[in-house]
């Protein structure tokens, strides 16, 4: 169930509220009772734990536990330029050179 913050606009008062998503939103203040409790727009927030796919498979080797793997570069992006025409036929727009 997601956290959503709720601000009262007759008294300031703040509050975060975990609620289902289907449920109607809160609309008095739980400290003065105005009818005036509105949700606040706030970014998402998560957190990813334990050992899945985003601790094994792409953090990178300075990462915590369990981030050992690095990303490898392929041979295409390590193998120096050419200097050398491009072979009969190939126009000069493709990767054999």
């Amino acid at each position: 169930m997601p956290i959503y913050a709720y601000k009262c606009e007759s008294c300031g008062h703040a509050k975060d509220v975990l609620q289902k998503i289907s449920a109607a939103p809160l609309t008095d203040c739980p400290a003065c009772g105005a009818a005036s409790f509105r949700k606040q727009l706030t970014a998402a927030g998560f957190q990813l734990k334990g050992n899945g796919w985003y601790a094994t498979d792409f953090r990178g080797s300075t990462g915590g536990a369990g981030g050992t793997s690095t990303v490898a570069s392929s041979p295409a992006e390590t193998a120096p330029a050419s200097d050398s025409p491009p072979p009969a036929g190939c126009g000069g727009s493709c990767a054999c050179h």
